[in-house]
């Protein structure tokens, strides 16, 4: 259609991609205290299992971000500048991209960027036929690391939009060395609506990560299932546990894989060997109070122009300092 680009990977990106999951699966594994990248949880079945979870009853966050952002609609869509482009950050589903996008017509182009290829331009399909006249360039990429906005937006102001909480997956440290990558990216007079879950009772956030569905459990071991396939490994699903507890003192949700026995798996020809109890550590998710998390944006550039929220969780908009 006119005015729609799509960019995909490359196979030379692909192949980087490739080498990178390899690499880090070597190293997390290998490590004294054994980790994986919570990123690499989001492959096409991960991706669909998270949109599974985003619908659970426990799961408040997706619930909560959707009424904050659909209340305060014109309010955010308010403090774009007109023509502008839309980049959200780790887009997966575009749903809560739509609410902004109908708010108002200054939105000119879309830019979802996301590392799952295959989800992403399922969705992008769907969209482009409910706004067929916004311009959508889907980019397939890994959003930390740095990459080309594309061209067709160039002359555009540009607004980043980061839903989800996904920052929350970063150390603090990491966290605001991501707000001064996308404060590059984004370019001079650019602005920034991010959701940021807030702290709140232990036992909200404990079974938000562990539904009694388990479908949380499921979207964890996913991740065993993708080294399997990808790296020719030989995980056994059924001898691994999803755990899921609020570290207090860190002020964040841990997930973790638990080896239910002593064993060997092999991965690219190398062996590792767990402990019963031993436990792989997939992800966090830090909460910041919020005035906490203003402080960090503000240490990594950007000034507050707003906050909105229903006491679980908070939608921040800032601009460039």
């Amino acid at each position: 259609m006119d005015g729609h680009a799509v960019v995909v990977s490359s196979p030379e990106a692909i192949l980087t991609e490739e080498c990178d999951f390899e690499a880090d699966v070597l190293a997390g594994l290998g490590d004294d205290a054994k980790w994986l990248p919570s990123k690499y949880l989001y492959d096409a079945d991960g991706s669909a299992l998270f949109e599974r979870i985003t619908g659970l009853q426990e799961y408040y966050v997706t619930r909560s971000e959707i009424g904050i952002l659909s209340r305060n609609r014109l309010a955010i869509s308010s403090l774009f500048p007109s023509n502008c482009a839309l980049i959200e950050l780790g887009a997966g589903s575009s749903r809560k991209s739509r609410i902004l996008l109908g708010a108002t017509a200054g939105i000119a182009a879309y830019v979802p960027v996301d590392i799952s290829g295959d989800f992403l331009q399922n969705d992008v399909a769907k969209l482009s036929s409910d706004f067929p006249h916004l311009a959508v360039h889907p980019t397939v990429c890994d959003f930390t690391k740095r990459f080309h906005l594309p061209e067709g937006i160039s002359s555009l102001p540009r607004v980043g939009f980061f839903p989800g909480s996904t920052i929350g997956n970063l150390e603090p440290d990491e966290a605001g060395r991501l707000l001064q990558h996308v404060g590059k990216m984004l370019g001079k007079n650019a602005i920034l609506v991010i959701g940021v879950d807030l702290v709140k009772d232990g036992r909200i956030l404990a079974n938000a990560y562990d539904d009694a569905g388990c479908v949380t459990a499921q979207f964890n071991l996913n991740i065993l299932k993708r080294i399997n396939r990808e790296l020719g490994a030989n995980f056994n699903l059924k001898a691994f546990k999803h755990r899921a507890f609020f570290n207090e003192v860190e002020s964040r949700v841990e997930m973790h894989l638990v080896s239910m026995c002593a064993q060997e798996v092999w991965v690219r020809r190398r062996v590792f060997r767990f402990c019963a109890g031993e436990t792989v550590h997939t992800e966090n998710s830090y909460k910041y109070t919020m005035e906490s998390f203003q402080r960090l944006a503000g240490e990594s550039g950007w000034s507050t122009l707003g906050f909105w929220t229903d006491n679980l969780f908070g939608v921040h908009a800032f601009a460039i300092q």
